[in-house]
This record gives C-alpha cells, structure tokens and sequence, in this order.
C-alpha cells in the first residue's frame, strides 16, 4: 500500500511538470494597475489597509499613488470622493490558472464577503473569488481573520497589439459605456473591445482590462519573453523529471517517517504507567497496546473508511459546524445520528482532553462521546444534538427565541453539568472554555455542555494551578486574563457572563464604536445597571426584546444577581457551582426546598436572591 500511495505521489509530480505546458499561464508581469473608485474623501493611508503590497508599502504610498495619478489626487493626502485612482500592484500567475494577486485583509466586527468585495475593495474582486480562496462563511466573518482577496490583472496580447504591456484592473460601473472608456484614455474603441472580447461595457458591472500609462505617463510597450530551443526545453525537462524522481523518493521517505513518528508520538501521549485497557471495537472487546492506560470501554473505534463513508467523504453538505481545532461534520453511524469532529494530528493535546474526559465522565448534562479514530487525522465522535447551540439561539437568525422558562432551564442544566465535573470527579476537571457557543441545545430545549478540548484536571489538594491562556475573551476572569491563574472559579465567571446572555441575547463583547474600534464588556454593562437607584428599569433595558414583556422581572433581576455575584473579580468572592445549581433550582422551582441542600454557601444565595 505504501508502495503504491508513493508511486502515486510520483505521477503527481509528472502531471504537474507536464501540465505547465497547457496552464492558462506561466508567469506574469512586473507591475499593473488597479482602478480604485473612492466612494467617500480618503487619504492614502485608508487604502494601505486594503491594496499593501511588495509595491506599495506605508512608506512609499504617498509618492507611489501621486506617481500614476499626476493631477488626480491632491499632495496634502487626500483622494477625492467618487473618484478613480490608479493603484499599482504585481500581477502574478495564480496556480498556473490566471493572473492575478492576492491581497491581504484583516477582517473586522460585522465584515462579509460582499462588504469586502464592493464596499473596501471597490469590486476589484467578487464574493466568488472570496468563496474560492477563503473558508469561513461569508455572512460571518470572524473578527481580525485573514481574509485573501484576489483582484484578477492582465499583462497583455501580442497577438493583438505589442505596444501595450501596462494594463489596468477597471470595475465596470453603471454610468461606464466603451465610448465612455475610449475617451477617457485616449484610445481606440476596438482596441479596447479587442482586449475584453465579448463584454457589455454598458452592463454596469464586471471587470475589464484597459492599456495604462506609467509614471511618466507613457503606454508601456509589450516586451517579448525570452524562450528557449526546442532542444534545450527537452534537454531541461528530462534533467527535471529525473530531479524530481530523487525529490518524490526523499519526500516519500520523509513523509512516512514522520507519519510513523506522529502515531507513536500518540501513543505514547494515550499511554501510562498502569498498565493495559479495555476498549470496544465493532461491539466487542479488544485487548489494547496502543491505548494502555486509558480507559475507554464505552467508546467505539471506528474505521476511516466507515466515517468517510457516513460523510460522503466529509463533504460541505455534510459539514455543520467549525470550531478551533476542526471541522465538525452529520453522519448516522450504525443507527444513531452524530457528529463528527474531524482534528489535525497537531491538535492531538486537544484531542487526547476530550478522549479522557468524556470516557471518563457520563453526566446527562455533558454532551456523550460515542467514540474516536485516529487514521489519518484524529476524529472524535459524539451524539449529534438537533438545535445547534446555545449562541446561535441568542446571536442568531433563523431560530425562534427561547422563553424565559427555557432560558432558566437551559443556565440550570448547564450548571449541573460544570457542577459535576468541578465537585464529583477524581481528579476535577475545568473546562476552561464555558461560553454559549459550547452549550448545545437538544430537541426538548435542554442544555448539554460541550467542547472538552481545553480542560484542565486539577489534581486533589490544589486549589489553583497557572497554566497558558487559552479560551475566549469576553469569558476570562481577570486572574486568568493577567497570570494564567486556573481554579474552578474561572468556570464560574464565564457561566456569569452566559448568564448574561441569556438575559440580554448580546455578545460577551460588544462594539460600541461605529466608526472607531471600542468594545465594552457585558459584565461591566450589567454592573452598571444593577448599580443604578432603579436596578429593575435599566435591567428591561437589557433584556433580549425578542422576549417582548413575556418574562417575570424579579426572575430576570436574580439571574442578573447571580451572575454578578459569579463575576467578581475576587475569585474567592465567587460562588461555587453547587451553590449556583441551587440558586437556580430556586428561580425554577422558588417553593421548594432545594433538595434540603442547606449548606452555609447555599443558604448565602438563597438568602441573596430573595432579599433582593
């Protein structure tokens, strides 16, 4: 098999070698020019964010746009609204199929494919070249991501005309015809027809390719690119397929070996000191060598071939989700629906946390992993949860909103599940990532928490350990934030901050600049309000409308509390989980006695949530 996967690999590398002589393109050209329509007054410094390249830079921007633009633009850095400037940047052969370049954006709060494409970009690209070079999804964009734009160029056509090598990128807009165009750069209307062969210019839209002027304002002729004798051409690629031949057999080794030293590194992580374990494979017992130390009786080892199968080979159409360290995919294995995390061999840390977490702990409150696989890529199999998450429900559409009663049922049921791996596991466990975006919504509007993949154990006797950062900002307590600090309580904090969510259905962070990049925190929002003299209105102020006036106040006042009281910044002020599992019970079930829990902390609470 291997054999064969390598000799594979080398007829590759040929086709590869031979299909440059039938690609769209070899190389492209030195410089061309983008057409950049500025909507509103700019300086240059706003473009830079959008058009950096090896060719304009922060430094050299000014001189380089005021270059190519001799009479268009004023000195003192300002571009004039609906105005076109000329932008050069490299026009490069992309994959061997067109020329282009990609640009490079940092996405914001509130960005989509279209927004870039016809708002920043100023339809130099489109939302389908987005979708081709880039993977999130296109309405939701996350903030500060790397966003690859595409702006398509031309280096030009000798069989056309040799007296034109600078071409420049030109979206079409509505009030563009071709006699428009010819005029404007003093050419000819054929020739410019001649270089975009069947387009409308009259159409408003699309991208055509129209002969530009240098920096002394002179058409660039077309330099002829040198070639070689047929010969020598032969000659180079026969030496090339030969050191390629060398190149696949170095690459081939290298590949496997390391492949091998990934699993046993693996196995050596799933391994201890304890001995041998039992796991189940196809419904039976399996004596394990790979997996000593772990115990994993109820969890299955499926097969690649039997997950590929279930997932159409992990298409798009059956991909339902994208996490940080995977993609998450639907497939019914053996009569049962799931989902399937599909995890790079890197994260096999991340991997490993959640395989000894959740073959450890059973609680009907924690999502249940069905079971793992570990060729290829690593794969964790879990049941599959019909409604999605928690965050879709609040920061979504689509979704009906939740009632009051449901959103009080869905904290508790959460609770519960952070309560029992805080308080009734050996050794404890912390989660590390409690947000809404990991609380799963099942059929009957109850909560299951989920994502293990940053869980930290804390061995019996310690209190706290310091530990890397990790998680999600909007949900870190300020001793985690600052010294890495980790103890139970920073569970505690970001289920306050859930907590909040479920009230307001915001964001854990919020933007609240409209033009300038300023966030506030929901906590600090919810202790300004419960700090005013009339805590109850500015609270209606906060509470998701969608709900309307279908929610009791009080109840809604003691959640707040609650969660005020779970982020304090002092951990030591905050409450445990058990004691949030009561206080909660109490807004369900207000008559009731709490199963008779009358400890000091939970008496505290109870006591809190009634006074005020």
């Amino acid at each position: 098999m291997k054999l064969k996967n390598g000799l594979l690999l080398f007829f590759m590398f040929l086709e590869c070698v031979f299909s440059k002589v039938e690609s769209k393109c070899v190389k492209g050209c030195d410089v061309a020019l983008a057409s950049y329509h500025v909507m509103l007054p700019f300086t240059y410094q706003n473009i830079t964010s959008f058009m950096q390249s090896k060719i304009v830079s922060v430094s050299s921007l000014s001189d380089v746009i005021i270059s190519y633009n001799k009479g268009k633009v004023s000195k003192n850095g300002n571009l004039f609204a609906f105005s076109r400037v000329n932008i050069p940047f490299p026009c490069e052969c992309i994959g061997g199929d067109f020329l282009g370049h990609v640009f490079e954006y940092s996405a914001k709060e509130g960005d989509t494919y279209d927004l870039i494409a016809n708002s920043y970009y100023a339809s130099l690209t489109t939302v389908e070249l987005l979708k081709k070079f880039n993977s999130y999804d296109q309405d939701h964009i996350p903030a500060k991501a790397k966003v690859n734009v595409t702006v398509n160029c031309s280096c030009g056509n000798s069989q056309i005309s040799k007296d034109y090598g600078l071409f420049i990128t030109y979206p079409l807009r509505t009030d563009d015809t071709l006699q428009k165009i010819a005029n404007q750069s003093n050419l000819d209307e054929g020739l410019i027809q001649s270089y975009n062969s069947g387009v409308n210019f009259s159409n408003g839209s699309g991208i055509v390719f129209i002969p530009g002027r240098d920096q002394n304002g002179d058409y660039v002729p077309l330099y002829p690119r040198s070639g070689l004798a047929k010969g020598a051409t032969v000659g180079i690629i026969i030496a090339g397929i030969f050191g390629l031949l060398l190149l696949v057999i170095y690459i081939y080794v290298r590949y496997f070996k390391k492949k091998e030293e990934e699993k046993t590194k693996l196995a050596e992580a799933l391994s201890t000191q304890d001995g041998s374990a039992e796991y189940e494979t196809s419904g039976s017992s399996v004596h394990a060598t790979v997996f000593t130390g772990i115990m994993v009786a109820k969890s299955t080892e499926f097969s690649y071939q039997e997950l590929a199968k279930a997932t159409n080979n992990f298409s798009l159409d059956n991909k339902i989700g994208q996490g940080g360290f995977g993609a998450v995919y639907y497939a019914e294995l053996r009569g049962e629906k799931t989902a399937i995390k599909k995890m790079d061999v890197q994260a096999s840390s991340e991997f490993l946390c959640e395989l000894k977490v959740l073959t450890h702990v059973h609680h009907l409150n924690l999502v249940r992993l069905i079971g793992y696989c570990v060729e290829g890529s690593l794969f964790l199999v879990y049941e599959h949860i019909d409604n999605g998450n928690l965050g879709q429900y609040l920061h979504g559409t689509g979704k009906e909103p939740l009632p009051w009663s449901s959103r009080v049922e869905i904290a508790l049921d959460s609770a519960r599940g952070l309560e029992y791996i805080h308080e009734h596991t050996v050794p404890m466990y912390i989660h590390r990532d409690v947000k809404s975006a990991n609380i799963l919504i099942d059929k009957n509007l109850r909560g299951k928490v989920a994502d293990f993949g940053l869980t930290k154990l804390l061995e019996v006797g310690n209190s706290t350990l310091q530990t890397r950062l990790v998680g999600t900002f909007g949900y870190m307590p300020p001793e985690y934030a600052q010294y890495g600090d980790v103890s139970p309580k920073i569970d505690v904090y970001a289920f306050g901050v859930v907590l909040f969510e479920l009230i307001s259905a915001k964001n854990a962070v919020l933007k609240t600049g409209e033009f300038v990049a300023e966030s506030r925190g929901l906590v600090a929002l919810f202790e300004e309000a419960l700090n005013q003299t009339d805590p109850l209105e500015s609270l209606r102020k906060l509470v998701d409308p969608r709900l309307r006036e279908d929610y009791p106040i009080d109840s809604v006042l003691k959640m707040a509390q609650l969660g005020r009281e779970c982020t304090k910044d002092n951990p030591l002020l905050r409450p445990s989980m058990r004691s949030i599992v009561v206080s909660l019970m109490s807004l369900l079930s207000p008559s009731e006695d709490c199963d008779g829990d009358t400890s000091d902390e939970n008496q505290t609470i109870i006591n809190l949530l009634s006074v005020r």
